[in-house]
């Protein structure tokens, strides 16, 4: 019995720092989106922490900067549960504020960013509320014995195990953006501004929609699997249902309820049926081939990303969803659909489960 707390702990305490660790880097990404046109303008880096309250500024800006730093604090002060409880919300505060400060004197340096003493005040009061709830006991979320007993009965042990629950919390992101294809990722002509190699016909697009759709439900799906030991096909079916509800609410929230289901298009509904039918088959198989079959499904997905047209659909959504106000978020998760399969596909290749776990489907 000791032995399996010994193994839950420390699987939460990498969790943590993974999960404090990765949402930093996330913050850095969006704060200096996109990355391109530094320059120096010449002035004082620090002018803007002097400056009176900005002529023009909304609730909306407000809120958006305080709960961007809602998590770090919290996951920051859940993995420093080390120290005191007082000890840790202190400390994770100071990380928060001092990890905003850095993004504001960077942002400096950005034609198209404007570092402000407001975002740098509701940054820090995010980090201060988020550890403030794991203080308070939200933290017990990520190491209450409970949940570890849970984790050890359902999740499989081993090395790799908390990176792909990272990846398939990564995958769930990803469905919020409304420019991609359904289950569609790795897109590099994106990332690296390339035109499509072929024209767009519509008779031979929806078999290209179906192939996304089915090989990216087929990866993700046995992905989850790999990672489950007990009602592993349950678990999956409802986590490949959140991701569908998650693109509607994503749609209906950053382009109006009318287009909430306006992506469901012939090609998608068939490849999402064909997915789950390829998927329920190949979670029968046996460990090694199960990974060999989802990283198949990812190298096939990849590619017919990259090699398909342009969808006129996608490109009268980026005139309808102007991203100027959500610019953080939309590079964030360009970048997320950008990498994901190029950090998953490693990941199956590392991945080793214990060999003592029993798997009840």
């Amino acid at each position: 019995m000791a032995e399996s707390g010994t193994v839950a702990y420390g699987a939460r305490t990498h969790l943590t720092l993974y999960l404090t660790s990765g949402y930093a880097l996330l913050i850095i990404y969006a704060s200096l989106y996109p990355l391109s046109g530094w320059r120096d303008s010449g002035g004082d880096p620090l002018a803007f922490l002097g400056a009176a309250w900005p002529r023009y500024w909304t609730g909306f800006d407000l809120a958006t900067n305080t709960v961007a730093y809602l998590p770090f604090g919290f996951f920051c002060t859940a993995a420093l549960r080390h120290l005191a409880p007082l000890a840790a919300w202190l400390v994770a505060s100071l990380l928060g504020g001092s990890l905003s400060l850095a993004m504001e004197l960077l942002q400096n340096y950005l034609p198209n960013r404007v570092p402000s003493n407001l975002d740098l005040a509701c940054n820090t009061l995010g980090a201060l509320l988020g550890g403030l709830v794991a203080v308070l006991g939200g933290s017990r979320a990520l190491d209450d014995e409970r949940l570890a007993r849970w984790r050890a009965r359902t999740m499989m042990r081993g090395y790799g195990v908390d990176m792909g629950v990272l990846l398939i919390a990564a995958w769930l992101v990803t469905q919020l953006s409304p420019e991609t294809l359904l289950f569609g990722s790795g897109n590099l002509r994106q990332m690296l501004d390339l035109s499509p190699v072929q024209p767009f016909l519509a008779e031979s697009f929806v078999g290209v929609e179906t192939a996304i759709a089915a090989a990216g439900v087929l990866a993700a799906g046995l992905i989850v699997t790999l990672l489950l030991r007990r009602h592993a096909r349950v678990i999956t079916g409802g986590l490949l249902l959140g991701a569908v509800l998650i693109k509607i609410l994503a749609h209906a929230l950053l382009m109006g309820p009318a287009a909430a289901v306006a992506w469901i298009t012939p090609g998608n509904s068939i490849g999402l049926a064909l997915g789950l039918a390829l998927w329920w088959g190949a979670s029968f198989l046996v460990f090694p081939l199960q990974r060999a079959v989802a990283a198949l499904a990812l190298l096939f997905a990849t590619v017919m990303v990259n090699i398909a047209p342009e969808n006129p659909y996608l490109l009268n959504t980026l005139q309808i969803w102007n991203p100027g106000q959500f610019l953080s978020f939309n590079g964030l998760t360009r970048l997320i659909c950008s990498l994901w399969p190029f950090l998953a596909l490693p990941w199956l290749m590392i991945y080793r489960p214990e060999r003592d776990n029993a798997i009840d489907y």
